[in-house]
C-alpha cells in the first residue's frame, strides 16, 4: 500500500496547536513509510472563511518544517495530479457525486424551509428528544420534486440512512465502534448554495486523492459512521482512520483558540524555536517507548508509529515547552558552528539593541533563556546600568574596606590592560591575580565587579560581561561603583 496522508484545515485563521499536531502526525506517518503528505484546504463553510488564512496556514507548516509533497505546497502554488486541492474549486465534483447518489436512490432533495426545521427542532426538544430531521421529503414523488425544482425552490440534498440493524466502524486508535442507525438522521450532503458539507466533500476528496490514512481530531469520531455509510453508498474502499484525543490545558479544560496564544505563529513570535515546538508537540499523545525526549524531525520520522499513540487526552503544558526550548537553545550554542550562526541570525528579530551582536548575546544569556524574546529583558542592563543599592556591592562575607580595595585594584589593573588584549581570558586572569596577590577572597573582587558592571546579583560571569561591554564602558562603571563607596 502506498501511504498517502492529508492535512485538511479550514481557512478560519491561524494554525492552532491542535491542528499542528494533526499535521505533524500525518506528515510523520507519510515520511515513515516513504509516502506523500498532502495539504488540502476545506473551505466549504464560506461564512467562516478568513481572507489570507490559506497562505498563513501554508507558511506556518513550512516554517516548522512540514513541507507538503502535494496539494498547496507554497502560497499560490499547487502540485499534484488530483487537484484542485481547494474544495471551493471542486464544487462540480461534489454536485455530480450527490446526483449519483440520487440516481441510486440513496439520497434525495429536501425542500423544507429553515422555519419548518427550526419549529421541528423546538418540538423535539420540548419532548426531550435529540433534534433530528423527520424525513418528510423522503417520500416526495418524482412529479413533486420536478415541480419544486422548476419553481426554483430552495433545496438541499440529504443522504438516506439505510435500514440496517447496526453500523460498525473501525478506528486504529479506538478500535471497533458500533452505532445504531436510529442515532443518525438523514444528514445534508449538498447545501442550497451548491456547496458540499464536510461529510460529502471529505469522503469524495479522500477517495479522489487516494488517501490511505485519515488522521484527524476525535471531535470527528461521531461523524465516522456517516462517512462509512457514504463510502459504502459510493462503492468506495474506506481509508484507515485515526482520531486523535483532545489537547487539554493543565487544569484539564480544552485548549481553545479563544484563550489566545495557542496558534503556531503566537509561539514562534514569542521566541520558541520551530524545532523545539515540533519536538514537544510530537510527544503530545505519542510515546516513543523510551525515556528519550529530544528528537529531530528526521528522528521523529524514523521512530513514529501509529501503534504508540495514546487514547487519553494530552496535557499541553507551557512550562514543559519552555524546558524543551531551553534545551534546544543550549544544545545549539554548545554545538557552535553553522547551527549557532543560524540561531544567531534567527534571533535578530527578537533583539532591539545591537542585533548585530546576537551571537555574543546568546553566549552571555543562553543558559538562562527559555524563549528568545527574553533576550531584550535579560540584556537590558548592558545598555543602561540600572540603579542599585550600594550596600549590594559588599559581599555577605566581605567588608566595606575589602570591597573598596578589591574594586580599586580591579580598576587599576584593567585600566592598564592593553585594549587589544581585552578578552575574557585575560580579564579573568587579571582579576584572579588580584585575589591571589593581595590576600583577598574571590568575593572581595569578583562580587563587587559583577555588581558594578551589571547592577545584578545574578548575571553572566564578570569577565564575560567586561569583554562584551568593552574597556571604556567597563572602566566607567567600575569608577562609578567606587564613587558610591
Amino acid at each position: 500500500m502506498t501511504i498517502r496522508t492529508r492535512f485538511a484545515p479550514s481557512p478560519t485563521g491561524y494554525l492552532h496547536i491542535g491542528g499542528l499536531r494533526t499535521a505533524l502526525f500525518s506528515y510523520l506517518w507519510a515520511r515513515k513509510n516513504k509516502g506523500s503528505f498532502i495539504l488540502r484546504i476545506e473551505d466549504t463553510d464560506q461564512k467562516r472563511y478568513v481572507k489570507g488564512a490559506v497562505d498563513l496556514l501554508i507558511k506556518s507548516l513550512i516554517n516548522v518544517g512540514l513541507q507538503p509533497d502535494e496539494g498547496l505546497v507554497a502560497p499560490g502554488k499547487e502540485r499534484g495530479k488530483f487537484g484542485p486541492y481547494i474544495q471551493s474549486q471542486r464544487l462540480k465534483i461534489y454536485q455530480k457525486s450527490a446526483q449519483d447518489l440520487i440516481h441510486k436512490g440513496l439520497a434525495y432533495y429536501c425542500f423544507c424551509s429553515s422555519q419548518r426545521l427550526e419549529k421541528l427542532k423546538r418540538e423535539q426538544q420540548d419532548r426531550q428528544e435529540m433534534p433530528h430531521y423527520d424525513g418528510r421529503c423522503r417520500a416526495l414523488s418524482e412529479t413533486e420534486i420536478k415541480k419544486n425544482l422548476a419553481q426554483n425552490r430552495s433545496a438541499v440534498i440529504r443522504f438516506k440512512i439505510p435500514p440496517v440493524e447496526k453500523i460498525v466502524v473501525k478506528d486504529l486508535l479506538h478500535g471497533e465502534i458500533t452505532v445504531s442507525p436510529r442515532d443518525l438522521d438523514d444528514f445534508i450532503l449538498l447545501k442550497s448554495d451548491g456547496y458540499a458539507t464536510y461529510h460529502l466533500a471529505n469522503v469524495v476528496d479522500d477517495v479522489g486523492m487516494k488517501i490511505s490514512h485519515v488522521i484527524r481530531g476525535e471531535e470527528w469520531l461521531p461523524s465516522l459512521p456517516k462517512h462509512i455509510l457514504l463510502y459504502q453508498a459510493f462503492g468506495y474502499k474506506a481509508p484507515e482512520f485515526v482520531h486523535l484525543p483532545l489537547l487539554l490545558n493543565p487544569d484539564r479544560s480544552k485548549l481553545s483558540k479563544r484563550q489566545g496564544d495557542v496558534s503556531v505563529e503566537d509561539f514562534i513570535g514569542h521566541g520558541y524555536l520551530p524545532s523545539a515546538l515540533i519536538n514537544y508537540v510530537a510527544l503530545l499523545g505519542w510515546n516513543p517507548g523510551t525515556e528519550r525526549e529530544i528528537f529531530s524531525l528526521t528522528e521523529l520520522s524514523q521512530e513514529f508509529s501509529l501503534k504508540k499513540l495514546n487514547k487519553a487526552s494530552a496535557i499541553f503544558d507551557v512550562q514543559k515547552l519552555n524546558w524543551f526550548n531551553a534545551e534546544y537553545i543550549r544544545k545549539i550554542i554548545k554545538a557552535g558552528g553553522k547551527e549557532y550562526a543560524d540561531l544567531a541570525a534567527y534571533s535578530v528579530r527578537f533583539i532591539t539593541k545591537m542585533p548585530e551582536r546576537a551571537k555574543d548575546l546568546l553566549r552571555l544569556f543562553g543558559s538562562r533563556l527559555s524563549r528568545l524574546n527574553e533576550l531584550d529583558i535579560l540584556s537590558a542592563w548592558l545598555w543602561k546600568l540600572p540603579k542599585y543599592d550600594r550596600k549590594l556591592l559588599i559581599f555577605k562575607k566581605s567588608t566595606k574596606d575589602k570591597t573598596e580595595l578589591g574594586l580599586k585594584l580591579a580598576l587599576d589593573k584593567l585600566s592598564s590592560l592593553d585594549p587589544k588584549k581585552w578578552t575574557q581570558d585575560n580579564i579573568f586572569s587579571a582579576l584572579e591575580n588580584i585575589v591571589k596577590e593581595n590576600n583577598l577572597a574571590p568575593g572581595d573582587v569578583f562580587w563587587p565587579v559583577r555588581l558594578a558592571i551589571s547592577g545584578q546579583e545574578k548575571s553572566p560571569s564578570p569577565a564575560e560581561i567586561l569583554e562584551f561591554l568593552g574597556a571604556e564602558e567597563s572602566l566607567a562603571r567600575l569608577q562609578k561603583a567606587l564613587s558610591l563607596l
